[in-house]
Formats: structure tokens, C-alpha cells, sequence
């Protein structure tokens, strides 16, 4: 069936997410535009059901980039952050105790006095706030699933059709997508965002650049008990219940209205195709330094979602024909401090001053080059370049000798602005490091109590996670065959226990085992995308507001 054409929509900016980043650089296109008295028309367009909605974090917040794009936000009704921090704790656990590492230990990067604790999702509804009340469009709800290229210069992007049956046929409910074009666009996607993907191939954005390295963070959101609460206090730890050999940690923050956010994040190049991220956040959860926390309390939320961790030698060319990459799309988290929302915004309010000069001076799709030219100069990379070489650390040495020798590297960069290092290679992508299941010792979990650990079900339930069912699926396993014979007999079907929303399931049946794909799970934490050991699965945009609804996330 041909489909109608496309209408479409002109704008000087279009801004593919509503993140930090995405939200930022709206800001501060329009804060710009005030200061000249001109006229610039921006639009976002995110795929959650609202501002916010796919937005997960820890959340310690670094405001320095919220200072800066809006100075007075502490003194707003509707500030989004209230508790600062008030102690910094971090610790090294083993099965039975732990080891509490003094503070003055630890590099005065790392310290978080001076941060606030909260949730980043509201601090991206607060943004979407300030960009709508200086005239930023936001389109909630409408995915961008297509990128508009013309005579090798991005265009713009075009949302998704909607009313698309689970057999690729339009039904009553069809709607096409719309065009939205620009003099250029910017994405802020977060990570491994399904268009930037393919910019950066097509762009070849990451030409001598390092693998870029990911993690996946699993997160809950608790209601404790007075007693158990304690305002602003910020606790990590590293160790038990990983193996030396898998890299990752917790965070465990009091906030707000005795809220405890608890999260667990595993370095995705692990080697035992048997290791369950989830799982490991469970058992956590049961340490005799943890487990306290969460007598009598109550879980109200849940979420997962991947984080880039390759830093600053894996960071990709930030500039194309037509458009930029900013915030995590960009990959500006740092790793060892487990932030990176103060170098989405300000990330964004760089881009957006290179896209004022553009604009002023006429241009339009063509390579706003003095972004790429001068972030590495900027806060955003004086903050990345001083811990460079703690990820490729703790993945060469383990946990262990890698957390000391990082620990060591931050505090030469910091005295000496010199590594001992230099900047060392992340070594194999992700993808890549998973184990045959026969070279492994296979990993057995305990069972949930439904107290204090869960199942995955129960978990996506408190996610508010929905996707229309008669759609087209959103993940794409390209070649069925080689699922089975690798995925499957090889590495003996990680994919169901990576994923953190019981997506995935082998079901033995009379025929055989098949793979089940339960799309309607699914958060949109993309990890299947970058673990998958072949490459063989694709995560595309759903249709319409699918997905998570997190609220305080």
C-alpha cells in the first residue's frame, strides 16, 4: 500500500529529545535570540508521554549547569531540587561486611558537598517548563524515527506513523508521521539513541575515536521509615556481590519526602553470559549494611537504562551537515563520579551558542564546527579528561587493584594535571567479551521474596511501562537463525538475563526451543542493542508514547 505523503513543518532548530541536554539547548537558543532581538523558531520532540517521562537517573546532581542556564532556579516555587547533600560516604563490601574508605582518600572530584539529590526526570520537567514560557514547542508523545537527508546534509527528522498494525498494514487508527525540517537539528537522545546510531555510521562520527563502552543501571525508588531516613546523605560502594572481574557498584541516596533511591550499575563488558545485572541489584539489596535501610518501607518504582562510559577518548565527532550530538547522545557521563546532567546542559548551551552564530550569519546545514573544535577546552572536557583512565583501569585490573589504581590517576591529574597512563584504550567493545556458557561457571540466583527482592514482572509493573500491542514490535532480531545457533547454544541465551524487563525468554515447546519476544515489557534501557553478542538485535523507536511513565525517577 503507498502511503500519503508527509506534511511538514519548518523551524530553525529541531530538537530530537527532551532531556537535559535537548531541553538546554532549546533554553539557550531563546535566551540568545532575546539578548539580539531576533526571532528563532524551535521545536522538540520527545517519545515519552511527557517531558520527563523517560528520564532515569541516580540522581546526585551536580548543579553547575543548572546554575548557569538558569541562575535563579533555586529561588523558583517549582524548583525541582530541594535536598542537598549532607554526608558522602563510600564503601567496599565483601559477602558478610564492608570497609568504609575515609573521604580524605578520595580525590576532591569525587566529593559531592555542594551537589543536590533528586530526581533528574523532575529536573527535566522543570526545563520543559522554562523552555515552553520563552515559546520552545514540545511535542510529547511523537517519537523521531526517521532522519530527513538531503544531498548529504541532515534536514531534519520525521516523526513515526501511527495506526500501524503488528502486520505492517495501516489500520482504522492511522495517522502519518510528520516532517519536521530545520536549518539544523540537534539530538539528544541519550543513550545509544536509535538515530544517532545511524549518524554516526553514516556521518562515520566515530573515525579515530575508541569503542564506546556502556553500562546498565537498575534503579529503584523507595518509601522508608523515619527512623531510617536520613536527609542529603549519599552512599557508594563497590565489591560484593560482583565478581573481581565485572566491573560496577551501587548508589544508595536519601531525598525528598523520606524517599531512598537504590541502584545498581554492571559494566557491560562482562564476561559470564550467565551474570543477571537485576539480579545482582537484588542480592545487593540483602547486605547486611544495606538491608536496614528497607525494613518497613515500601517500593513505589522501578527502571532501567543504559549509561555511556567510554568518557573522553570514546566521545564521537560532535558535528555533521546539518546538525550536532549533545548530552548523552555525545557520551559526556563521568564514570567514577556517576554524573553526567551538568554536562548535558552544558553541552547544550554550548551548542546552542555555535547554533546562534550560525543562525545570525545565515547558514543552514552545513558543519557548525566551532562546537567540535572547542568542547574538549571546556568545562565538559576538563571534567572528562581527569578521569579517562578509571574505566579502562578497573576493566584491565578488576575491581580491586583497578578502583586503587584510579583512584591514584584522578589524584596525579588533580595535583599534576599529568597521568601516569597517558590515555589508555578501553580495549573490546562490549559486544565482544561475552564467554561461550561451556567456558563459564554458570551463576545461580536466589529465589525473590517479594519483601525486599522481586521479579522482573512485579518491577516493570511499578515502571508504568505500555505499548500499544498491535503495532509493529520495536525490536528487531535481524536474523532468527543465527540467534539460535549463537545466542542460544553458544552463550546459552543471555539475552534474558541482561535484559532487566523479562523482554526475552527461550520457551522450549514441542518443536523445539523459540524465542519469545515481549516487546510490551520493554523500557527502553536499549541493552540488548549493545550486548547482544552478535549484534543481531535492533532497537527502534515504538509508536506513538510507548514505554516507561516514571514519576520522581
Amino acid at each position: 500500500m503507498e502511503l500519503p505523503a508527509r506534511e511538514s513543518m519548518e523551524f530553525d532548530v529541531v530538537i530530537v529529545g527532551a532531556g537535559p541536554a535537548g531541553l538546554a539547548t532549546a533554553i539557550r537558543l531563546k535566551q540568545k535570540a532575546a539578548e539580539t532581538g531576533q526571532d528563532v523558531s524551535v521545536v522538540v520532540v520527545e517519545k515519552g508521554s511527557e517531558v520527563g517521562a523517560h528520564i532515569l537517573s541516580g540522581a546526585v546532581i551536580d548543579p553547575s549547569g543548572l546554575d548557569r542556564l538558569v541562575p535563579g532556579w533555586r529561588e523558583d516555587s517549582d524548583r525541582p531540587l530541594h535536598t542537598g547533600v549532607t554526608a558522602d560516604e563510600f564503601m567496599y563490601l565483601g559477602p558478610a561486611g564492608g570497609m568504609k574508605l575515609p573521604n580524605v582518600f578520595m580525590p576532591k572530584l569525587m566529593s559531592n558537598h555542594g551537589n543536590f539529590v533528586g530526581s533528574l526526570g523532575n529536573v527535566a520537567r522543570y526545563l520543559g517548563r522554562k523552555a515552553e514560557e520563552m515559546g520552545v514547542e514540545i511535542y510529547p508523545g511523537f517519537p523521531a524515527a526517521e532522519l530527513l537527508i538531503e544531498d548529504g546534509k541532515v534536514v531534519g527528522v520525521a516523526t513515526g506513523d501511527m495506526g500501524i498494525g503488528r502486520n505492517g498494514e495501516p489500520n482504522a487508527n492511522f495517522t502519518r508521521g510528520m516532517e519536521l525540517r530545520a536549518r539544523y537539528t540537534v539530538f539528544g537522545e541519550g543513550a545509544r539513541g536509535s538515530l544517532t546510531k545511524q549518524l554516526v555510521e553514516r556521518f562515520n562520527l566515530n573515525q579515530g575515536k575508541d569503542h564506546q563502552k556502556y553500562g546498565i543501571g537498575v534503579k529503584e525508588l523507595w518509601q522508608v521509615k523515619p527512623d531510617k531516613f536520613q536527609p542529603g546523605l549519599v552512599r557508594h560502594s563497590m565489591g560484593w556481590p560482583l565478581p573481581n572481574n565485572a566491573g560496577g557498584g551501587s548508589w544508595l541516596y536519601h531525598f525528598d519526602d523520606h524517599l531512598v533511591s537504590v541502584g545498581f550499575v554492571v559494566h557491560l563488558n562482562y564476561k559470564n553470559p550467565t551474570l543477571s545485572p537485576f539480579d545482582e541489584f537484588q542480592r545487593f539489596k540483602t547486605h547486611p549494611m544495606v538491608r536496614d535501610v528497607f525494613e518497613g518501607a515500601k517500593r513505589i518504582g522501578y527502571g532501567a537504562r543504559a549509561i555511556m562510559e567510554g568518557g573522553w577518548q570514546s566521545v564521537p565527532r560532535l558535528t555533521f551537515p546539518g546538525g550536532c550530538l549533545v548530552g548523552d547522545s555525545a557520551g559526556f557521563v563521568n564514570v567514577p563520579r556517576i554524573k553526567g546532567s551538568h554536562n548535558a546542559i552544558l553541552s547544550g548551551i554550548l551548542c546552542a551558542d555555535y547554533l546562534t552564530e550560525a543562525l545570525q550569519a545565515g547558514r543552514s546545514h552545513d558543519e557548525v564546527v566551532g562546537y567540535e573544535e572547542s568542547w574538549r577546552s571546556s568545562p565538559i572536557g576538563y571534567d572528562l579528561k581527569r578521569v579517562r583512565n578509571v574505566k579502562p583501569l578497573w576493566s584491565k585490573y578488576g575491581t580491586a587493584a583497578g578502583v586503587a589504581l584510579g583512584g591514584l590517576d584522578m589524584w596525579m591529574t588533580e595535583l599534576f594535571d599529568r597521568s601516569l597512563f597517558g590515555t589508555m584504550k578501553h580495549g573490546k567493545p562490549d559486544h565482544e567479551c561475552l564467554l561461550p556458557l561451556d567456558q563459564v561457571k554458570p551463576i545461580t540466583y536466589p529465589r525473590p521474596d517479594g519483601v525486599l527482592t522481586f521479579d522482573r514482572l512485579s518491577s516493570v509493573f511499578l515502571s508504568n511501562t505500555n505499548h500499544e500491542e498491535d503495532q509493529p514490535p520495536h525490536l528487531k532480531v535481524r536474523d532468527m537463525g543465527l540467534q539460535k545457533s549463537s545466542e542460544h547454544d553458544v552463550f546459552g541465551g543471555p539475552s534474558q538475563r541482561y535484559c532487566p524487563a523479562g523482554v526475552y525468554e527461550w520457551v522450549e515447546g514441542e518443536g523445539g526451543v523459540r524465542y519469545q519476544i515481549n516487546a510490551q515489557n520493554c523500557v527502553h534501557c536499549k541493552t540488548c542493542d549493545i550486548k547482544d553478542p552478535n549484534q543481531n538485535i535492533n532497537w527502534e523507536t515504538p509508536e506513538g508514547p510507548g514505554g516507561p511513565n516514571y514519576v520522581n525517577m
